[in-house]
């Protein structure tokens, strides 16, 4: 039995050691620290004869030690089976990067969440929110979430990942490809948005770091799945040539709507979406569904894209 301790009201396990994440081209595990990026890289395929939870798969991932209190302050529904919540948060020494998730901490549920956060750090700062975009499961913290939670709520939050986009004022601009396959979208949105508030697009302030293009591609099974899509069509609004995005869907029986028909494509991410894309100074974010994620790193080896400019997150 894993040890643990009593925070703010909450248990807190102990974190286990178990594997973390899969790349299925490297030889070796590494991870690499420079400026702004990191690059988290694994040998093979690993499968096991359960599934890991949360804080076993995350094991060797990095943790901030705050923990923070937390009030559900909105609930929406993003989707018929997407709940997106609005998260008051308490401590004002609370930060985290684009790209990173949250341990979720619910009062009377053993089992820890984890749970990518879908909104930018520039949101934190200004207003003390943070967002989640949960998918409804039969996983304890995803089940109390969309059968439990109500306004005022209280959680408890902390911070890890290796997964993030934190470009600082002096580094070189960069090109980003970002990847998503359904829920996967979320530390994607993240980083899109943070995107924007570099660019000053929330209050328009400038800022000294200058970005790059940024390109997403979306998978889902129809557009009923595609998350954030108006959100992302306003971004593509706000930063014309700049900001862009494709949406793939892989089972769409229904008409599109008129809003997305020139940003949808019918059928999976291809070696020819991305191939156009490859250069030096590209950095690529994938999150998606494990075989999602083994696929696409597959063919971005076969076109020669290095290791290190290479980022993924793979959960579940």
């Amino acid at each position: 039995m894993a040890h643990a301790t009593v925070y703010v009201g909450f248990t807190v396990p102990r974190l286990l050691r178990g594997a973390s994440r899969i790349f299925p081209t490297c030889p070796a595990l590494v991870v690499l620290r420079h400026s702004a990026f990191c690059y988290c890289t694994v040998n093979g395929t690993i499968k096991s004869k359960r599934k890991m939870d949360h804080l076993e798969r995350t094991a060797n991932n990095f943790r901030q030690e705050v923990i923070s209190q937390a009030k559900v302050c909105g609930i929406t529904n993003e989707s018929k089976t997407v709940k997106r919540l609005r998260l008051a948060i308490a401590n004002k020494e609370f930060t985290f990067k684009a790209g990173q998730w949250v341990d979720f901490f619910i009062p009377g549920v053993s089992v820890v969440g984890g749970f990518s956060i879908c909104s930018s750090p520039g949101l934190l700062e200004r207003e003390g929110i943070l967002e989640l975009a949960v998918k409804h499961t039969v996983h304890p913290p995803a089940h109390w979430i969309h059968t439990e939670c109500t306004l005022d709520s209280e959680v408890a939050l902390r911070v890890g990942g290796d997964f993030f986009f934190d470009p600082q004022p002096d580094d070189s601009p960069v090109k980003l490809v970002l990847i998503a396959g359904g829920v996967g979208i979320n530390p994607l949105f993240s980083i899109l948005l943070h995107i924007a508030d570099l660019q000053g697009y929330q209050e328009g302030k400038g800022n000294r770091y200058k970005m790059g293009t940024a390109k997403l591609y979306y998978s889902a099974k129809n557009t009923s799945e595609l998350l954030f899509k108006k959100n992302i069509l306003g971004l593509m609004n706000a930063f014309p040539g700049q900001i862009t995005c494709r949406f793939h869907v892989t089972q769409q029986r229904l008409q599109i709507c008129k809003e997305l028909q020139p940003h949808v494509t019918e059928g999976r991410i291809s070696e020819k979406d991305l191939e156009k894309h490859v250069s030096k100074d590209t950095l690529w974010y994938i999150c998606g569904p494990p075989p999602m994620i083994e696929s696409i790193s597959k063919l971005l080896a076969k076109m020669g894209v290095p290791r290190n400019s290479v980022f993924f997150e793979k959960w579940w």
